[in-house]
């Protein structure tokens, strides 16, 4: 029988809590903050719902987490006041992901810095406000944060990633590939995708998000077990570069999921309880910074 609370809040369809018990520390490294006090980006069409830190809140309650990484989404374009503010209000638990323009400046940067942002989102999937995002931006960008100790967070879908290996395997920063590298299904594991992200894994330099699991998923929920291969063969890979994240409030999905069952998903993916560990706790301090 399920334990009937009310804890996922508006954005979830779920009822329950996670089977999971998330450790202390536990991060949730992407999600995204949508203030009705901060303005879409001219470019995109449609105002997102309110969803704000008390919502968060809510919803980080009921899942068990108690870190958080805040990502700028597309919808608010280069400006990321809506990211810093949650930041802010949120406090010493919370990091960001911001995302920039080829022409910010070194001085901007310095202050994303110093505001808790430790990477920059780049995003080859959806519109930005500046335009096509391009493998030159891509790779200035890299060098612009080399010095700060960023990453750059990469949304792809799996045949970007296959035509730009060589472009990835070569940037000067860590890079953190989203929502399990987007790999098309039903040929997941089959797909040259999969064996690219190996590789890049087998670098040394490669993070994944564990995110995202409704995103190319043809089976669906509750067992997502098409999705679940692919995530099972990057925790294989890289344990110690997995990350996990939620994708609250789940901007790309009309129909929201059950935040419990995705959690719980992490059991497959990872089994082992001292891989889960790492992915919940000891990776994301390593790489956004929880640990300094």
């Amino acid at each position: 029988m399920e334990d009937k609370v009310s804890n996922q809040g508006p954005f979830s369809s779920g009822t329950r809590r996670p089977y999971l018990i998330a450790p202390a520390n536990a991060c949730d490294c992407h999600m995204h903050i949508y203030d009705s006090r901060f303005a879409p980006s001219p470019h995109w069409e449609k105002r997102p719902p309110e969803a704000n830190v008390d919502d968060y809140r809510f919803f980080q309650k009921g899942i068990g987490t108690t870190r958080t990484v805040v990502v700028t989404p597309s919808t608010y374009g280069i400006d990321n006041r809506c990211t810093l503010d949650a930041i802010e209000q949120i406090g010493p638990t919370a990091r960001g992901v911001a995302v920039v323009d080829m022409d910010v400046s070194d001085d901007e940067l310095k202050r994303l810095d110093s505001l808790g942002i430790c990477g920059i989102r780049v995003n080859f999937v959806s519109p930005q406000s500046w335009g096509v995002t391009t493998v030159e931006m891509l790779e200035t960008l890299a060098k612009r944060i080399s010095n700060l100790g960023w990453h750059v967070q990469i949304l792809m879908l799996g045949d970007q990633i296959v035509a730009m290996e060589g472009v990835l395997q070569q940037l000067p920063v860590p890079i953190v590939i989203d929502h399990l590298a987007r790999i098309p299904q039903p040929a997941g594991v089959d797909h040259p995708a999969f064996k690219t992200m190996l590789r890049l894994l087998d670098k040394g330099q490669t993070w994944v998000k564990l995110s995202g699991a409704y995103m190319d998923t043809k089976i669906g929920p509750p067992s997502y077990n098409d999705v679940t291969k692919v995530a099972q063969g990057f925790v294989k890979a890289a344990p110690e570069r997995m990350v996990w994240g939620s994708d609250w409030p789940h901007p790309t999905e009309k129909e929201k999921p059950n935040d419990a069952v995705l959690f719980d998903l992490l059991s497959k993916w990872a089994i082992e309880e001292a891989a889960i560990y790492k992915i919940l706790v000891e990776n994301p301090a390593i790489l956004y910074g929880f640990s300094k």
